[in-house]
């Protein structure tokens, strides 16, 4: 789908041609395979999404839901952006910048609730009040005892033969439905509520089932018992734990396919014999769910690093001789750090998009691969948007912590981002299993004797990252092989550690590769210089952190050990005069830049 304007409240895109290479990097990040981020852009930047002092939760929750409809208004065809993977993702990287709260409801809508609807058999279905926004969808599948093992939920649905009905009952506290937006706020409301299917006593796995929550007036409807939870730090969203007491259902209202068909009848059918692959076919969105939360993450790292490297150009202070002024960005250890996290920001993005890409080109053969490399990226994404957002509010002082400057609230929301979705520990620790029982190959070693290369050579960089995976996969394969160790708990448990820090190392690896890519496939020169550096300063962090481990195993000289620092302030030095340059790369909201308090030309002169 290529999204168009999307609403008449959008202010059209103006903007001066950015200089070469911000131009080559822009088209990189955002446009390179086609044109689904522009408007986004445009439209994100408009005043409608202004950021509203004063405030209560209440009444900023309210307005996320009216901003919903405002993007729902200016879709195209809502159902299209659904299915494009690539254009969903885009939508979270432009909105979570402006309304977090507006991020979390569009993404369970439009993912989780929709996305599900029409990826099950959905024929007969009218779909049509969803599109329109005449009635909000919600998802609900954690509860309150059940959470990373969502397989073992339950809330139940059983088939009642003498009614032809389903009934939906929460059968104790522990099974309330835990966080979800169900609240009356945001108007009519329906849900998708994975529960076990039981037919004659026969518990035939967990699926979703179609529950309308409201009436046409937002009012709860009998059986369904819902209680407000206390305010999170993270999104301003109406979460609240939600229970059904005897709520009747017809049968059509179970989302079906070939993992589960029931028949008029009562009939069961099922292409799966495995309980647990019916529930994982089932809630098969929260993948693509990964992908829309590390989205948000891209957008707002790329947003916070964006303000604070121009208020550290624009704001003043004291330089080294008696009354010399300076702006704070002249200053190594203001402008060091953001220029590491450029790195890491750049890294995160290319990364994204190959994921991305290889999410939406999958087939059966690949689904399992693409998917684990979806959620070794969320992981990854959203633990780095947590550091890059943290040193920018850092870098920008106490008005750092003002919301209306773009960084404080989004870092708080980021904290969601790394639970929803599935618990970043908890999804890399199945992708370490993965990657363990043959779902990773290691790089051999190099031919090349460490000695014979340099730091500075991207290709030797990317080496000692993959030396970094063989070394802890090895490490942990060992251990998981000990079975002198005690019981399978023990034996995992003491290769757990070794197995999480592979897949951290896979990560680093996949990401400076994917910038190594974008620097070797540009036309324009600078910018692939500017991206090179970028690749280097970003693998040379890692390599540094871990030198000990390489020079152990002889991947690294003692020389070039000791040459790691000075190097990686030669790279800091070398991208510094670009900073701005490689700001410019991200296509930040201007017009909401220019709204930020501090960054009015004003408030750095006062």
């Amino acid at each position: 789908m290529t999204v168009t304007q999307l609403s008449a409240h959008a202010a059209p895109f103006t903007s001066s041609t950015p200089p070469a290479p911000s131009s080559a990097l822009r088209d990189l990040l955002f446009e390179t395979r086609r044109p689904v981020h522009q408007p986004l852009r445009g439209f994100f930047g408009s005043a409608v999404f202004d950021y509203q002092e004063g405030l209560t939760h209440e009444a900023r929750v309210a307005l996320s839901y009216q901003r919903l409809r405002v993007v729902n208004a200016g879709l195209p065809d809502p159902e299209a952006l659904v299915r494009d993977a690539e254009a969903l993702s885009a939508l979270h990287e432009w909105a979570g910048v402006v309304d977090a709260g507006l991020a979390t409801i569009l993404s369970i809508h439009y993912n989780l609730f929709l996305g599900s609807l029409l990826d099950h058999d959905h024929g007969e279905r009218d779909l049509g009040p969803y599109l329109r926004m005449e009635r909000v969808g919600t998802f609900l599948c954690t509860e309150r005892a059940h959470g990373n093992d969502a397989a073992q939920l339950r809330t139940t649905a059983t088939l009642d033969r003498a009614t032809g009905t389903l009934l939906l009952e929460t059968p104790d506290p522990g099974a309330r439905k835990w966080m979800p937006n169900t609240s009356t706020t945001g108007g009519p409301k329906d849900a998708l509520v994975a529960a076990r299917l039981v037919i004659d006593g026969r518990d035939e796995g967990v699926f979703l089932f179609l529950t309308p929550l409201t009436d046409g007036h937002g009012r709860h409807l009998p059986g369904v018992e819902v209680e407000a939870l206390p305010q999170t730090a993270s999104s301003p969203v109406d979460h609240c734990a939600t229970a059904f007491r005897g709520v009747r259902l017809p049968l059509t209202a179970m989302l079906q396919g070939d993992h589960g068909r029931l028949a008029p009848d009562g009939g069961f059918t099922s292409s799966l014999g495995s309980p647990r692959k019916r529930f994982l076919r089932s809630i098969g969105r929260v993948t693509s769910g990964k992908l829309c939360m590390s989205a948000y993450s891209l957008g707002t790292m790329r947003h916070a690093l964006a303000v604070a490297v121009r208020h550290s150009h624009q704001r003043v202070t004291s330089g080294m001789t008696s009354g010399q002024r300076v702006p704070l960005f002249a200053h190594r250890t203001h402008h060091a750090p953001l220029v590491e996290a450029l790195a890491t920001t750049y890294a995160a993005n290319f990364l994204q998009r190959e994921v991305t890409d290889r999410w939406a080109r999958a087939d059966d053969d690949t689904r399992e691969d693409a998917e684990r490399l979806v959620a070794i990226a969320k992981g990854w994404i959203t633990w780095q948007a947590r550091l890059v957002m943290t040193e920018c509010r850092e870098r920008c002082g106490a008005q750092g912590l003002l919301l209306s400057n773009g960084i404080a609230g989004q870092l708080a929301a980021n904290e969601g981002t790394i639970t929803a979705e599935g618990d970043n520990t908890v999804i890399w620790v199945k992708a370490a299993g993965e990657m363990l029982l043959g779902g990773f190959t290691p790089r051999p070693v190099a031919d090349a004797p460490p000695a014979a290369r340099s730091l500075l050579d991207p290709h030797h960089l990317l080496d000692l990252l993959a030396d970094l995976e063989r070394l802890r996969h090895q490490r942990a394969r060992t251990r998981l092989r000990d079975r002198g160790a005690g019981s399978p708990l023990d034996r995992w448990n003491g290769a757990s550690g070794h197995a999480l820090s592979l897949v951290e190392a896979h990560a680093h690896h996949l990401a400076a590769r994917a910038v190594l890519s974008a620097a070797e496939r540009t036309g324009d020169p600078e910018a692939g210089a500017l991206l090179t550096d970028l690749q280097r300063l970003f693998a040379l962090r890692y390599v540094a952190t871990h030198s000990g481990e390489l020079l152990a195993h002889e991947r690294l000289t003692a020389d070039q050990v000791r040459q790691l620092p000075e190097t990686i302030e030669s790279v800091v030095g070398a991208l510094l005069p670009h900073a701005l340059t490689l700001t410019d790369g991200f296509h930040t909201l201007e017009e909401l830049m220019e709204r930020h308090p501090m960054l009015r030309v004003e408030s750095m002169s006062a």
